[in-house]
């Protein structure tokens, strides 16, 4: 049994290697880049009006002028206009060139306009006021999005501003996820009373099209022959096997043997946790195996500690670490690294843990109470109220 540190290393340096892709912008979202974004100009590319109003010389204004004369409108969308007056004025919209010979913008709310002219009302005036300076958010090469960034709603809006209709992006693994055990029926069946409905498959498939990553489900009953077959052909097909059940001490947990008779190298067996001590994880050629306890708070914990992460890796980003405060004291005596299923909240700024109780790792309904899990070091059995422990969240708060 290793702890959860030499899991995490493990897995961490079995990561998986992307191949890159071209995707469409609008079928971008959720991935992540493979190239580096930068400008292509200027942005703004132009002194760009920032409010609707008049656009003056400031220097006629500190000269104490109030009045000037409107000699045209520059429209958003038009050709910049040049203000042939030195003296007048003239009328802008939001997002439009600022005239050549003005260089500040007064809003309508603080102008009168009769007869053709304009008549500031207000008595202070800052040179550039309410103009948006070309190349003051970026200069053309500037990089404006890093490689392995993952694509959100942002950076859609940003790669469409640099004219980016087309975008490489890292492809992500093909996915078997494959339960086992006699007791689980689908879905859509009646359950027996001493059977159950899969539900880890489908918590896993959810869990990995959020990531945009395509999981198909396949079961497989406890005959171990058959699993063998079923698996071999598995094995082939995809770059990842994510397994649920079968990895424990049972007379029917045939997976790690099989798996051995696969050539499917295994890396671990075991870590030194709670939930999810019979994780199993290792990999062949071409696919990487995590063989995940049957247990629903099992299933989960092990996801979102180790695959996901395991997933953002390989895309080459960063998992951010987060953290979270208890409120009050938990007792955990057994010398296994301790995920405790918490309730989160903000309190002056701070993410605050408060435990929720469970019946154990079988207990699904549970994790509806929570917003993640805290993860407590096997070197202590007193976690006491006040101290800050990492968080893994997986539920916005």
């Amino acid at each position: 049994m290793i702890s959860v540190e030499e899991a995490t290393e493990l897995i961490q340096s079995h990561l998986y290697q992307p191949k890159i892709v071209v995707k469409d912008l609008n079928q971008s979202s959720g991935h992540y880049l493979a190239e580096d974004i930068r400008a292509d100009r200027d942005f703004p590319p132009f002194n760009r009006v920032a409010m609707d109003g008049i656009a003056i010389k400031a220097a006629l204004f500190e000269a104490g002028r109030r009045e000037f004369t409107i000699e045209g409108i520059q429209y958003a969308g038009a050709e910049c206009l040049i203000l042939k007056d030195p003296t007048a004025c003239m009328e802008v919209m939001t997002g439009a060139m600022l005239p050549m010979g003005t260089d500040s913008v007064i809003r309508f709310e603080d102008i009168e306009i009769k007869d053709g002219k304009a008549t500031i009302t207000i008595d202070q005036l800052k040179q550039h006021q309410n103009v948006h300076g070309r190349a003051t958010d970026a200069a053309k090469g500037d990089l404006l999005i890093e490689k392995n960034t993952l694509i959100t709603t942002a950076e859609i809006g940003v790669l469409a501003t640099v004219g980016k209709s087309r975008i490489e992006v890292y492809e992500m693994p093909k996915v078997a996820i494959v339960s086992t055990g006699d007791e689980l029926v689908k879905v859509s069946e009646q359950p027996k009373e001493y059977q159950i409905r899969r539900s880890n498959s489908h918590v896993l498939k959810g869990a990995l099209s959020d990531m945009k990553v395509l999981g198909n489900i396949y079961h497989i009953a406890d005959n171990e022959e058959n699993m063998r077959h079923e698996l071999s052909g598995i094995l082939e097909s995809y770059d990842v096997l994510i397994l649920t059940g079968g990895v424990s001490k049972g007379k029917k947990d045939f997976v790690p043997a099989i798996l051995d008779d696969l050539a499917v190298e295994k890396l671990f067996h075991r870590v030194a946790q709670k939930p999810g001590k019979p994780f199993w994880f290792g990999k062949n050629n071409t696919t990487t195996v995590f063989a995940l306890p049957g247990n629903p708070v099992s299933t989960y914990l092990c996801f979102n500690k180790y695959i996901k992460p395991w997933f953002k890796s390989s895309m080459g980003a960063v998992p951010k670490p987060l953290s979270a405060i208890l409120d009050r004291d938990i007792t955990f005596k057994a010398p296994l690294t301790y995920f405790a299923q918490v309730k989160l909240t903000y309190r002056l700024g701070h993410l605050i843990a408060e435990p929720v109780l469970g019946k154990g790792s079988g207990d699904l309904a549970n994790l509806l109470q929570a917003d993640g899990f805290l993860e407590l070091p096997p070197a202590e059995t007193e976690f006491k109220k006040g101290s800050s422990y990492e968080l893994i969240l997986y539920r916005s708060i």
